[in-house]
């Protein structure tokens, strides 16, 4: 599937306040996420308590051990939300 993505103004705050060493890892791990969001190589998982919460499918994927990004799909549009460490799921 051929996907397009759109990012939250939240994601944009939060990813600029990153280390540079934090923004490096996400780029590395935008060059996958891109080719496609549920590579097992970002460890892509659901995330249930979020899921529930806005009744729509939330899924994380692993940049580094404790940085995640939070997405969700629409369609073929990737909407990246969130983020941060593992505060982000609540």
């Amino acid at each position: 599937m051929k996907y397009s993505f759109q990012a939250s103004e939240n994601f944009w705050k939060k990813f600029y306040r990153l280390s540079s060493q934090q923004k490096e890892s996400v780029r590395l791990a935008w060059i996958i996420f891109k080719d496609n969001p549920f590579d097992s190589r970002l460890g892509t998982h659901r995330i249930n308590s979020l899921s529930a919460h806005y009744k729509k499918t939330i899924y994380s994927v692993v940049i580094e051990a404790d940085l995640r990004a939070v997405f969700y799909c629409e369609g073929n549009v990737v909407w990246t939300v969130d983020i941060g460490t593992h505060a982000v799921y609540k």
